[in-house]
């Protein structure tokens, strides 16, 4: 009995180091390139630019210069929810049906054109509630509205008016600190311009329309939004 107490200690002794070295197989937690992020709400600036599209009549808002401030809500590891306030100071042509397709008074500008979006969206962070060496990319998507302030006079009848917005996101978050985080954003924003009849009616001396008749009056529009910001967590 005393032999046999003897060898399940020795093969119990000899086991105990095994656990051990198996338990520091990996990254030392004081060395690891991973991070936990701190997961609470918190505000971010950001400052961008909108360009693209101005539709097929060529009257959109774009080059726009781009503030704005996002309030972020973690809903999980991997989730969290965006509530978006952003100012787009940008520009548009006027397209004026009543002049030659050839003459220099159809198309003018560009004029000011500012707009005030608002948006909700969710984003994913594709490294979970962790960093590698401080950055976490991630993908996003938002649904909001735009508005035009101060629209400026057009004699064709085309106003911006209030819009629906789509908007896909991507993007790399970096934290310096552990409640600090800078962001470089790049997005996909989509909305739909309407256009007056006057772009579909013959109003030129040449009898030329601003838009073909076999074109709708609607036409959506993409804009590609670039961004960086700055933002920190409570």
């Amino acid at each position: 009995m005393r032999t046999k107490i003897h060898g399940a200690l020795v093969i119990s002794l000899s086991i105990v180091p095994s656990f051990r070295a198996s338990a520091q197989v990996g990254h030392n937690p004081a060395t690891s390139p991973y991070r936990d992020i701190a997961l609470h709400p918190g505000p971010l600036l950001f400052v961008g630019h909108l360009g693209a599209d101005r539709g097929k009549a060529g009257v959109g808002t774009s080059n726009a210069l781009t503030f704005g401030a996002r309030y972020e809500i973690p809903a999980g590891r991997v989730l969290q929810f965006q509530f978006t306030a952003a100012y787009l100071h940008g520009d548009r042509f006027i397209a004026n049906p009543y002049a030659d397709s050839n003459a220099a008074a159809r198309r003018s500008g560009p004029v000011k054109s500012d707009l005030l979006q608002a948006e909700i969206g969710m984003q994913l962070r594709l490294t979970g509630g962790k960093t590698w060496r401080g950055l976490a990319p991630y993908l996003g998507t938002g649904i909001g509205l735009i508005s035009e302030l101060n629209p400026a006079a057009d004699t064709s009848g085309y106003r911006f008016g209030t819009k629906f917005t789509l908007a896909f996101a991507s993007g790399v978050r970096w934290y310096p600190a552990r409640r600090v985080i800078v962001t470089g954003d790049l997005r996909a924003l989509f909305w739909r311009l309407k256009y007056p009849v006057a772009f579909h009616t013959p109003l030129a001396p040449d009898g030329s329309r601003v838009v073909p008749l076999t074109d709708r009056l609607t036409d959506w529009t993409t804009h590609s939004w670039i961004s960086l910001g700055i933002g920190w967590t409570f």
